[in-house]
């Protein structure tokens, strides 16, 4: 059998294996080494098996995952996703929608803190959904707005998807993460936006606050506000170290878990139960995670052995002056795979079929990262399996039926077209605050 057809017929096998709910790092993982039983021999497939794991394990910045993992389950630990939705609640009440503006703002931030945008939504989902629905908040908004928004933690450093893109293609992991602050932020307003007019324009969405709610809610904006101030330290500080270049990913990541630790036992949230499901959560997240990527380091070799980057190369040679079309041709494929798959799965998946080719049309593969993200973003909100969708879901019960939950996330979905179309349009947006680092 050709090699080439081989390593054409993987992909639709690994969705296959993964559709019969074997776990991605072993669909990835079976699929290569059959591959280089075919293609070459069975000493070949288990000399590339018994390597894999030490070559892969060998790269040091593969030590900001496990760090980042941890910063944010003590961050999750110590309760602050209360303390910023507080603030958030009490601040933006008086806008139309100000709930799910709040729980969408209290998103970003409880995200940028822990990077986990599972977390940030089940987070969210218990403090905010009840909130919104006692206040005759539409369902699906009220569910909706934390979906989506809890996937603004993929964009916003710390990012795990960013530091995975970053060792794959080789490219500066400090940048990447960086280069994911302005598009995350410009998601956040966007969903801000179109809560705020849809809102304004049908206000039997989100009933506005009384007079006498607002004064009260006044009454303590910034004892609210005083409260976050140890989340504001640490998502400043993680993302000024990077900037400045006074520390690596890594070491961000190790100082982010000190100080976040050091903050819990300051305010007396860290006992020493908590520290110890944070280290449990965290090392198991991780090892999950390396095994996925172990899988993923062989899939690339084969593929490589099959002739198929090559190939890719050829075909698409013709359209290297109009990078546009190659990055909306991956769009499909993100979305088509995003339906399916989980996230890190998806992106592990395609990484290996894509950047050969976009390192022969010398495409600038930080504004890739960027680009690559959003669209496993979007994945997440996307039918049938809306990775974020589901853990609301679970999050809330019988209270919201999952078609409600769908419907508000349509909404959000039509806000990130706008996104896109902009990160797509000017990619500076994405590259303005690498360039600087320069």
């Amino acid at each position: 059998m050709e090699p080439l057809f081989l390593g054409f017929a993987s992909v639709p096998l690994i969705i296959l294996l993964v559709g019969l709910r074997i776990p991605v790092g072993v669909a990835v993982g079976l699929v290569s080494f059959l591959g280089f039983l075919m293609v070459r021999n069975l000493n070949v497939a288990l000399g590339v098996m018994r390597e894999t794991p030490f070559a892969f394990a060998n790269s040091w910045d593969l030590t900001a995952i496990p760090m980042f993992l941890l910063m944010g389950a003590i961050t999750t630990a110590t309760g602050i996703s209360t303390a910023m939705f507080r603030a958030a609640r009490l601040w933006l009440s008086a806008l139309p929608g100000g709930l799910a503006v709040a729980a969408n703002m209290a998103c970003a931030g409880f995200g940028a803190a822990t990077g986990s945008s599972v977390a940030a939504s089940a987070t969210m989902t218990r403090l905010a959904v009840p909130e919104m629905l006692r206040q005759g908040y539409d369902k699906g908004l009220a569910t909706g707005v934390v979906a989506s928004a809890g996937t603004l933690a993929a964009l916003i450093p710390p990012s795990i998807m960013f530091v995975l893109f970053g060792i794959f293609a080789e490219v500066s992991i400090s940048q990447l993460l960086i280069a994911g602050v302005i598009p995350g932020l410009l998601t956040a307003f966007a969903y801000t936006a179109m809560i705020v007019i849809r809102c304004w324009l049908k206000p039997s969405l989100a009933p506005p606050l009384s007079a006498v709610e607002l004064a009260s809610l006044k009454a303590d904006r910034w004892s609210a506000l005083r409260d976050t101030w140890p989340v504001i330290f640490l998502i400043l500080g993680v993302i000024g170290g990077l900037y400045s270049g006074l520390v690596t990913p890594t070491e961000a990541g190790a100082v982010g878990a000190m100080v976040a630790l050091l903050l819990g036992l300051a305010q007396r949230r860290m006992t020493f139960a908590a520290l110890f499901e944070a280290l449990r959560t965290s090392m198991s997240t991780a090892a999950q995670i390396f095994f996925v990527g172990m899988a993923a380091v062989m899939y690339t070799r084969f593929l490589s052995l099959t002739g198929m980057s090559g190939f890719l190369e050829d075909t698409f040679a013709p359209y290297a002056d109009n990078p546009i079309v190659i990055i909306l041709g991956m769009a499909v494929v993100y979305l088509l795979l995003g339906m399916f798959l989980d996230p890190l799965g998806t992106m592990l998946i395609t990484i290996p079929v894509f950047l050969p080719l976009l390192n022969a049309l010398d495409m600038n593969l930080i504004w890739f990262g960027v680009i690559v993200v959003k669209y496993i973003e979007i994945a997440m909100l996307t039918p049938p399996i809306g990775f974020n969708i589901f853990v609301v879901k679970a999050a809330i019960g019988n209270q919201v039926e999952l078609n409600a939950i769908f419907k508000g996330t349509a909404w959000f979905l039509l806000a990130e077209v706008v996104v896109m179309i902009l990160l797509l349009s000017f990619p500076q947006i994405s590259l303005w605050l690498p360039n600087l680092m320069n």
